[in-house]
């Protein structure tokens, strides 16, 4: 690929790009299948009258399944999802006839490790976990749930079982839950969400952060996650997660460990490379990615991602 003029990305080293004349055709490879992209078609066929003279190859036309994800098409644009992924996922575990709940956690939940009690499969339990794991590619409301989860893949108890078992029954509920790509030729910009609990874990009080990235108003990014260290306030909690303290001008000791960090984004802010803007509680995704809430808000949420059933008529 290199030999054929593209660029290796350092990202992630599957992909390869070709940037001519205002123009981007990408390739990204697994294995022995690849996708090809972009908005270059003289180039797209010369990459693959080249790659037809090294390797033996079957132009499948265009994108429909590729490694569990399925692609459909429609006017709205381009739709990803996994719902034979889910469907074979529920018959596996034998959870095809479960009752379906609308959350994959339950609202309030804290989980933790709690002493003298039974431990169970810890084989099983990791397989459960790790299939669940590929849904996140194309299903941001499962990452808090699984964020939590896979916390306890060393020790599993009942209780983390359930957890487990419950990211299963709302799986049953819309196995085809969507994710839509719009084409948006009036909106290049790039806007993320950030939030943090605070202190929200029971075992050692760590905070969780969330993101949400969308470019061109399409959801491309997201991430639950544990902080690494225990937040002293809940402010910090937040800054860890890049929020609106860098416009405090005072100094607090509690903060002088992240005045770094705070400085290197208020040189963006200054130069106006970034914009930090305040979220209403009310309009703050990123609240299905730090903690276990209601069914309505999270529906409502979901909503707002632009994520829908693939049967639901649009």
């Amino acid at each position: 690929m290199r030999a054929f003029g593209y660029r290796q990305s350092n990202s992630d080293h599957t992909l390869f790009l070709k940037k001519q004349h205002g123009k981007i055709t990408t390739l990204i490879v697994y294995v022995d299948d690849m996708v090809v992209t972009g908005n270059d078609p003289e180039e797209r066929k010369a990459l693959q009258n080249y790659l037809s003279k090294e390797f033996e190859m079957k132009d499948l036309g265009h994108l429909k399944y590729f490694l569990g994800i399925e692609v459909s098409r429609s006017s709205e644009g381009i739709f990803m999802f996994q719902r034979k992924y889910a469907l074979d996922l529920l018959h596996e575990t034998g959870m095809s006839g479960c009752q379906p709940v609308n959350t994959p956690i339950e609202e309030g939940l804290k989980l933790c490790v709690k002493s003298n009690q039974v431990s169970i499969d810890k084989g099983r339990y990791k397989r459960f976990v790790g299939r669940l794991m590929y849904l996140a590619h194309t299903k941001p409301d499962l990452a808090y749930a699984l964020s939590v989860v896979s916390q306890y893949m060393h020790n599993p108890e009942e209780q983390h079982m359930n957890a487990v078992m419950r990211i299963l029954r709302y799986l049953k509920n819309a196995p085809g839950k969507r994710i839509l790509f719009a084409k948006n030729v009036d909106h290049q910009s790039i806007e993320v969400y950030t939030d943090a609990d605070w202190a929200g874990a029971m075992d050692d009080k760590q905070s969780t952060s969330g993101y949400f990235t969308f470019v061109g108003g399409n959801l491309v990014t997201w991430k639950s996650k544990k902080q690494n260290v225990v937040a002293r306030l809940s402010a910090e909690a937040e800054f860890r997660a890049a929020c609106d303290i860098v416009y405090n001008a005072v100094q607090h000791d509690r903060t002088k460990h992240v005045e770094v960090d705070r400085f290197s984004i208020k040189e963006k802010l200054d130069d106006k490379i970034v914009e930090l803007p305040k979220i209403r509680s009310e309009d703050q995704l990123v609240d299905i990615l730090t903690k276990a809430i209601s069914s309505q808000v999270f529906s409502k949420f979901l909503d707002k991602l632009g994520m829908c059933d693939i049967y639901t008529p649009t």
